[in-house]
């Protein structure tokens, strides 16, 4: 079933145009961009607000609110990295013995043609 798996992977990734893996392999970098850079954009808004407000317990709310969107962002940058390391490791442990196994295609989606 692997060998099928692996056939089935190859000839998908074969067909593809190197473009189609470009444009996801980008799209991926730019979530793992922008949306750190939005939620700690969003995260600093709530906190002026809340610190022009001059109310004590405003200005811890919209504190925690910002310390929640910094780890959000943190996260969400962190498992595309996770992912393309984790991917990259199964990649070569799958090439030992196999050419063009499901993980290359995977590798060419993930970090471009």
């Amino acid at each position: 079933m692997l060998d099928f798996t692996n056939v089935l992977a190859v000839d998908f990734c074969s067909q593809v145009p190197a473009g189609v893996f470009n444009v996801v392999s980008l799209i991926i970098s730019g979530i793992q961009i922008v949306v750190p850079i939005l939620l700690i954009i969003w995260g600093m808004i709530d906190f002026a607000k809340a610190v022009t407000k001059s109310d004590e317990d405003e200005i811890k709310k919209g504190q925690k609110t910002f310390i929640k969107r910094l780890i959000a962002a943190a996260i969400v940058f962190l498992v595309v990295t996770v992912v393309r390391l984790v991917v990259g490791l199964v990649g070569q442990l799958g090439a030992e013995g196999m050419n063009g196994s499901i993980w290359d295609c995977v590798q060419r989606f993930i970090n471009g043609a």
